[in-house]
């Protein structure tokens, strides 16, 4: 299972949609409800956890899965958004804004090496966790995950 550490609190019962899932869902476009995922099998939730992203084929094919899953599981289409060109968790040459800002809050500094040290999921989970409308209490505990030590 590809879950950090930060979203074991809800590993068994995959009842929140995790960060894996979530970059697949940029990435191909369609937004997921939380009470569509709540109506898929714990096996179809797992099946799109594992599901490989490393292709823009791997992309399209968990793309058709996910419509199809939306529309049998839960009997409505999935919601099309289009899918960022340019998104901000690729860019390795700067922090972005929220993501400082809400190390900030916490008296961190994230520096530019550290940032390009991170993975794409990494770097997406932290983009994802300072956005004010997320419930961000994970963003510290991501970052330590992630090996970045506070200094305290």
């Amino acid at each position: 299972m590809s879950l950090f550490q930060f979203e074991q609190d809800f590993a068994d019962s995959l009842r929140c949609i995790p960060m894996s899932v979530r970059l697949k869902l940029d990435l191909c476009g369609i937004k997921l409800k939380l009470h569509q995922w709540g109506q898929f099998s714990t096996q179809q939730k797992q099946q799109c956890v594992n599901w490989p992203f490393q292709t823009p084929q791997d992309i399209e094919q968990f793309g058709s899965h996910l419509r199809q899953l939306i529309r049998s599981t839960c009997h409505e289409e999935a919601k099309e958004i289009p899918p960022d060109p340019l998104p901000e968790w690729q860019n390795t040459d700067g922090i972005p804004v929220s993501v400082q800002q809400k190390a900030e809050e916490l008296g961190i500094q994230i520096t530019l090496d550290f940032w390009k040290t991170l993975q794409d999921l990494q770097r997406f989970a932290l983009i994802k966790l300072s956005r004010s409308h997320h419930e961000n209490k994970n963003f510290l505990p991501a970052l330590q995950e992630f090996g970045l030590k506070p200094k305290v």
